[in-house]
């Protein structure tokens, strides 16, 4: 990933402490986070879902996951879109309230992964909606992830 300043990795806490400290700036209470599978193969799920364990626990520092596009200050997206969800895709997207961010996560929202596009399937997510943030990766690293959403916060921050 570009943009994480000068530094090639970032260590958890460096990048909790951040994160942190953007989240209470921007919105003085929690992050909140609509994840939205758009037809992976779950790999990036399992990732995501390491980021709620005891070593990453990413609601210690105010991230929190939302059922409704509605509560969301960032969309999480995972998988290449198959046919059967681009209305669903747009419509969460619609639904999200300004300013949208976007963070598109593992090979198939970046670029089609290895299915690419197909009679089934759209290809990348920024064939329908705008995206902020590529974090590839088949799947993709909970500290990627992590480190991805701090990226959406930096640019979200340059925005306003």
């Amino acid at each position: 990933m570009t943009g994480m300043a000068q530094k090639e990795m970032w260590t958890v806490t460096e990048v909790e402490q951040r994160v942190s400290l953007l989240i209470k700036k921007r919105f003085g209470r929690s992050l909140h986070i609509r994840h939205l599978d758009s037809g992976s193969s779950n790999g990036c799920e399992w990732e995501i879902t390491a980021l709620m364990n005891p070593v990453y626990d990413v609601q210690r520092f105010g991230i929190d996951f939302v059922a409704s596009p509605r509560h969301a200050d960032l969309l999480l997206v995972t998988g290449g879109v198959t046919r059967n969800l681009e209305e669903a895709v747009r419509k969460t997207y619609a639904a999200t309230p300004a300013p949208k961010m976007v963070v598109a996560v593992g090979a198939c929202a970046c670029s089609g992964g290895i299915i690419g596009q197909t009679y089934a399937n759209t290809a990348k997510l920024d064939d329908l909606i705008p995206v902020s943030v590529y974090i590839p990766g088949c799947p993709p690293r909970p500290q990627a992830i992590l480190e991805g959403i701090l990226l959406a916060l930096e640019k979200l921050e340059e925005r306003t």
